[in-house]
């Protein structure tokens, strides 16, 4: 189970937009991360190397955590509200809930929920 000052470290990771970083920190080596019932990808260099790779393709982003945060033993939910500006001009706006299962102060399956509708990109 996460302590609330782990929580509040990995919240404030993601809302400074560090999200390669928070993977590495928060996330076991062995942890799953999906997105709306998608084959997971598994393993922490794998999820470090996705967050690289959309965060390369973005001029900005925008990360905010809309509380409260819910929290039942090793399990988590968090609210989040993503904006993209990406590299071309267009924008995205993603809400979704994460939810994650930790094994102690770490993350070890994570699936995010959001509409597919969201994600794509609006012409300025």
């Amino acid at each position: 189970m996460p302590s609330t000052a782990t929580l509040e470290r990995f919240i404030a990771r993601v809302e400074e937009n560090a999200h390669a970083e928070a993977c590495e920190e928060f996330h076991t080596p062995h942890s799953s991360m999906r997105e709306n019932q998608a084959p997971p990808r598994v393993g922490r260099d794998a999820h470090v190397a996705h967050e690289r790779k959309v965060m390369a393709r973005a001029k900005t982003v925008q990360s905010t955590c809309v509380r409260p945060v819910f929290v039942d033993g090793e399990h988590v939910v968090i609210r989040w509200i993503f904006r993209f500006e990406w590299l071309d001009g267009s924008t995205t706006r993603i809400e979704e809930l994460a939810y994650q299962r930790w094994e102690g102060e770490r993350i070890a399956e994570e699936t995010f929920f959001y509409d597919p509708a969201q994600a794509l990109p609006r012409q300025p």
